[in-house]
């Protein structure tokens, strides 16, 4: 009895996996990249409150943020993505307006060499920081918004290259936001740290983007990211992932350096507190 029992649970369970809808969602940069763990787990959250069944399925091939934009776009090897806003990509892509990570994504603290924590400590304007030797991806928003205020910014083509530069002495100060720094660090304790000074601030964060023509999955989400908000599931996922690295940046008590981002669209949804975190106040 339990073993057919067992077999129909089973049969039960090959058929609700085949009859899913498949959301196909981007294959990491390199083996041990976790940035986007978060989003993957907040996209299942929202679409297990939409009522259909979904199965997210993760790309096959690597890629970086240009390419995931490029294989939205062209409704080829990925349907969704969580991409920092930019006007261009909002333009291409269809945009879901609710920022994933609070507003986190526009608070940056930096890596450096151990042993270079005199260079960043004398730096406490935007003047200051137009002396030091910045690095970038070359095809984040958070580039285009730093040399935007004035800032010269290397980049280079590979995540994993930015740290091996950093530790070639190519650069001096490796801005990152807090969510994700201390695994990287984690990554290359044995020649990078935490710089304990300063931090940079911009409005700046990331939406889950669709093909345009995708307007039902883009509803899902939407639906699904709005119930998370009201039930407050959203902010638990998020508590749960960054509350600790947050709170371990001590944002309160560095000397923050506000810059501005001039490619916001009228849409960014500044209107709607209740998707930011006040990361001076923790709350």
């Amino acid at each position: 009895m339990m073993s057919r029992l067992l077999a129909c649970l089973l049969v039960a369970w090959h058929v609700a996996a085949v009859g899913a809808e498949v959301v196909r969602f981007p294959k990491p940069e390199s083996e041990g990249d976790r940035r986007e763990n978060y989003a993957f787990q907040l996209l299942q959250l929202a679409l297990s409150k939409t009522g259909t069944e979904y199965r997210i399925q993760t790309a096959q091939v690597a890629m970086n943020q240009d390419r995931g934009v490029l294989e939205i776009e062209a409704g080829r090897t990925v349907d969704v993505a969580p991409l920092p806003f930019s006007a261009e990509r909002e333009a291409r892509l269809l945009p879901i307006r609710i920022p994933l990570y609070k507003g986190a994504m526009g608070w940056r603290i930096g890596l450096i060499r151990k042993g270079d924590q005199e260079l960043l400590a004398r730096v406490n304007t935007l003047r200051d920081l137009k002396g030091v030797r910045l690095a970038q991806g070359p095809d984040w928003p958070d580039t285009k918004i730093l040399q935007a205020n004035g800032i010269s910014v290397i980049t280079t083509p590979t995540y994993e290259g930015l740290f091996k530069m950093l530790e070639a002495k190519r650069f001096d100060y490796f801005p990152r936001d807090p969510m994700e720094i201390w695994d990287e660090q984690a990554n290359h304790a044995d020649t990078l740290v935490v710089e304990p000074h300063l931090a940079l601030h911009y409005y700046q964060d990331a939406y889950f983007m669709v093909n345009r023509k995708n307007t039902r999955l883009a509803q899902a989400i939407r639906d699904g990211l709005e119930r998370a908000i009201r039930d407050g599931s959203f902010d638990k996922l998020f508590q749960q992932n960054f509350g600790e690295q947050i709170r371990k940046a001590h944002l309160e008590t560095r000397t923050v350096i506000e810059l501005q981002n001039p490619w916001l669209t009228p849409e960014t949804p500044a209107n709607r507190p209740e998707l930011w975190y006040d990361f001076r106040r923790g709350r």
